[in-house]
């Protein structure tokens, strides 16, 4: 369960129950309306929060009861995120943006280095490395940002909205990048999303509404 400003006049039960496991591997979409929870639950997911009664245990670590130090351990070399907005660092380049996640893990500089320059020629991305955000297309953006979810070989890889900002056919390229590169790293990859072109993709479909499991 999941209550935010709990014990207060305001207080919203987020997520009211959810029984879930994801196996190692898979590939699950989180379906749900506006409001529905899915985003609340990939926060418990990905250890951005922790949920107020029960339990989300992510690659052995319970999220719930983990050291702040643990989580922070968790979420830099076991979890990563690909977000809707692509939450990249302006005034970085693609490289430097790629390689953030791995300084943050304590990765020597040049492996870090290596590592990036891999991904980012795996997106496609191998001739625009020095290129800043604002100098990147939405899709190109978003090769970015899976680059970076993937430096430090998470377990976990969380997508939430991952089309959102992109049209349709930049949609499908990005989509099938992400599904190609999770299942041959052996990632498990869950996707948060409302739209039904992304959620039909997905070999398991969870779906949520008001905060519990109803398929």
């Amino acid at each position: 369960m999941k209550v935010h400003a709990a014990g207060s006049a305001t207080q919203v039960r987020a997520i009211a129950g959810i029984s879930l496991d994801i196996a190692r591997g898979a590939h699950v979409a989180i379906v749900g309306e506006s409001g529905s929870g899915k985003t609340t639950l990939m926060h418990l997911l990905g250890g951005l929060d922790r949920p107020t009664s029960g339990s989300v245990q992510v690659d052995g670590v319970d999220i719930g009861t983990a050291s702040r130090s643990k989580l922070k351990r968790l979420r830099a070399r076991r979890i990563g995120f690909v977000f809707q907005g692509f939450n990249l660092i302006a005034s970085l380049d693609a490289l430097e943006n790629v390689m953030l996640p791995a300084r943050y893990a304590g990765v020597a500089v040049d492996r870090a280095r290596d590592r990036a320059q891999r991904l980012l020629a795996d997106v496609g991305l191998a001739d625009r490395m020095r290129h800043r955000p604002a100098q990147l297309s939405g899709g190109q953006q978003q090769r970015v940002a899976i680059a970076r979810a993937l430096v430090n070989d998470p377990a976990l890889l969380l997508a939430d909205e991952p089309t959102g900002e992109l049209d349709r056919r930049t949609s499908e390229t990005v989509l099938g990048l992400l599904e190609e590169i999770a299942r041959k790293e052996g990632h498990t990859l869950v996707v948060v999303t409302h739209s039904e072109a992304v959620w039909k993709r997905a070999e398991r479909i969870v779906r949520i509404a008001d905060g519990v499991l109803v398929a």
